[in-house]
């Protein structure tokens, strides 16, 4: 793209602003998640997680659990589950050892750099400039999301959209 081309495209920052305080909010909230998550991925990757890896280590910090227990709390199949706890285990966010109730279980537990990575990213999702710190009142805001993804029913699960996508 030449010089000039890119000034045609964008424009100037205040001709720029305008127009995006003209969108409709639905196009502003879409717009903001893309953003954002494009952000908190860069700043997972850096860490060697990912969300999957972020929701894993979130459902094991109250107590150990079993890989197809983890797979219905995240909402993903035993698959994808199981190359995200091989991964964690692999960096050492998780351990995985056998049930010493039914020896044929294994439970992922989370470990103290899986507890020290999980809280760095929970701080910084909440309080860098570069994603929620620059909200205002995070408490609230966070609030109304729920609100607005509660209103809406419970999100389908990775089992049952596969099921749809195969009809």
């Amino acid at each position: 793209m030449a010089a000039g081309d890119r000034h045609q495209v964008v424009g100037d920052a205040d001709e720029m602003r305008a127009d995006v305080r003209s969108w409709p909010t639905g196009r502003l909230l879409s717009v903001a998640a893309r953003v954002v998550e494009g952000r908190f991925t860069d700043f997972l990757a850096s860490h060697d997680l990912t969300h999957a890896g972020l929701i894993a280590l979130h459902h094991l910090t109250d107590r150990p659990r079993a890989q197809r227990e983890l797979a219905v709390l995240c909402r993903v199949t035993d698959q994808t589950i199981s190359r995200t706890l091989n991964h964690l285990e692999r960096v050492a966010y998780i351990r995985r050892r056998p049930d010493a109730g039914d020896r044929r279980r294994i439970l992922a537990t989370i470990t103290a750099k899986g507890r020290k990575v999980l809280a760095k990213a929970r701080r910084e999702e909440r309080e860098s400039d570069l994603l929620l710190g620059a909200i205002d009142d995070y408490d609230n805001f966070r609030d109304q999301l729920l609100k607005l993804i509660l209103l809406a029913g419970p999100e389908p699960s990775e089992d049952s959209r596969m099921t749809t996508d195969r009809r």
